[in-house]
């Protein structure tokens, strides 16, 4: 059993007694990173939360003769990863509330916001029962968000290779996950058996609300029925359905737009590398003054960014240090440039 980005083994502790309960073998391990300090899930990656799986995995593999993966939110990206590379030895996958994508403006700026931030206060638990425990780190820690990204493109670009029997389990009040994830992940693996469970009154961790009962049920009659043969995994795709499953992958990721990189059909029209030599010219040297000059351009673009969708407010005083920032760094800018000219300069030094 997988937990969520910045929680731990705690969020899923209802889930895990109830089937151990029902006289499974359960394993749940800490990702690293996780259940220490937030500062520690910032030195990791999404391929060391990954391995911490994957061990988990053969550990149990030593003990168990047939074995079931289970995820929550983003655990469930690490247990559709596990599917997609151990498939043939994992009977089952659960997942609850399963995250593989993110389309919230604020990702879009993290490769650069992760260099100038550390971390983001991150949101109350949501679970729809008063009072939660949290179980989790009360701060994203941004470079490690940025990594996840890698992980979610990995696990939707590869749902194709899915096949195991499959259990999906989604809130349709979740703050956290948008449910279409869930759906995206039914409507393109692979598996013939796809049980859906939809709850009603809890929130995103369903193992710490309202209907962590029927979690449990539905979990043990899944697993059950794969065990007893009632549900049956797919047939292994053969290799002519596996080229077309990944043609049909990779075609969804084409775009039309003229703007877009350059596609297989266009390298097929560029010039042999001995008809053409493309010129290689030097990236031009900033000065100090116009370095500093960006840079406060940038970092205050960047405050700007993050007041407008996240309300960050770093000096309590809402957007102005960022168009402060912004407006110096362009007035400096132009003032370089205008300086060049009154020098003689041609303008096409930076």
């Amino acid at each position: 059993m997988i937990h969520g980005f910045t929680g731990s083994p705690a969020t899923l502790e209802p889930w895990a007694r109830g089937l151990a309960a029902d006289g499974y073998t359960v394993s749940v391990p800490r990702l690293a990173g996780h259940g220490t300090r937030w500062e520690d899930l910032n030195e990791t990656r999404w391929q060391d939360w990954y391995q911490s799986v994957e061990d988990a995995f053969l550990d149990l593999k030593k003990r168990c003769d047939r074995i079931f993966v289970a995820g929550f939110s983003v655990g469930g990206a690490l247990g559709l990863k596990l599917a997609q590379i151990r498939g043939s030895e994992i009977e089952g996958v659960l997942l609850l509330n399963p995250s593989i994508f993110d389309e919230r403006k604020i990702y879009y700026l993290l490769p650069l916001v992760k260099h100038l931030i550390p971390s983001l206060k991150s949101g109350a638990m949501d679970v729809n029962k008063p009072n939660p425990v949290r179980h989790s780190y009360g701060r994203l820690p941004l470079k490690a968000l940025d990594s996840l990204r890698g992980l979610w493109d990995s696990v939707e670009a590869e749902l194709y290779m899915v096949t195991t029997p499959l259990m999906v389990a989604y809130s349709v009040q979740d703050h956290v996950v948008d449910p279409r994830n869930s759906e995206t992940i039914i409507d393109n693996v692979y598996s013939a058996d796809i049980r859906e469970v939809i709850f009603e009154k809890s929130f995103h961790n369903v193992a710490l609300d309202y209907e962590a009962d029927i979690l449990i049920e539905e979990s043990s009659l899944f697993i059950q029925d794969v065990l007893t043969g009632e549900i049956t995994r797919s047939e292994e795709l053969d290799e002519r359905e596996l080229i077309d499953a990944e043609f049909d992958a990779i075609v969804s990721g084409l775009s039309l737009d003229q703007s877009s990189p350059r596609t297989y059909l266009d390298e097929l029209d560029r010039p042999q590398a001995d008809d053409f030599l493309e010129p290689n010219p030097r990236l031009p040297k900033l000065s100090e003054s116009n370095r500093s000059a960006i840079w406060l351009l940038a970092s205050g673009s960047v405050l700007i960014l993050l007041f407008i969708f996240t309300g960050f407010d770093l000096f309590g005083t809402g957007a102005w240090p960022g168009v402060i920032a912004s407006i110096a760094g362009l007035v400096r800018i132009m003032w370089n440039t205008a300086r060049r000219f009154d020098d003689g300069e041609d303008g096409a030094r930076l």
